[in-house]
């Protein structure tokens, strides 16, 4: 008979400490969260307004940057111009980050 779990020279059994809680953190909005390519979703929604293709008129892109991203469109084109110097957009959609690396290039030398 092995001996009880109160017998001299035995290990009494315990369960592993529980791990302490994290700390709370301000969770990421959905938008801002990085998907495997390295991009957010909202970079990746940066990318996708830009090769929409036609030039919407009358303030109609800025509509859309407001509502849609819910930015103002500086911030937008902060961002955009940032994304066209990154790898990861680079690979997510290339025809559209060579394009408008383009267009960015000419302007700038145009000053």
């Amino acid at each position: 008979m092995p001996p009880g779990p109160d017998a001299p020279g035995t290990v009494p059994e315990t369960e592993p400490p529980a791990p302490a809680p994290a700390p709370p953190q301000a969770a990421a909005p959905p938008s801002a969260e990085l998907v495997p390519g390295g991009l957010s979703d909202q970079d990746r929604v940066v990318l996708a307004l830009e090769s929409g293709g036609g030039q919407p008129r009358g303030g109609a892109k800025e509509r859309r940057i407001r509502e849609e991203l819910h930015m103002s469109p500086t911030r937008y084109y902060q961002l955009l111009n940032a994304l066209l110097d990154d790898p990861a957009a680079l690979r997510h959609d290339p025809v559209t980050v060579n394009r408008l690396r383009r267009v960015r290039d000419e302007r700038r030398a145009q000053r």
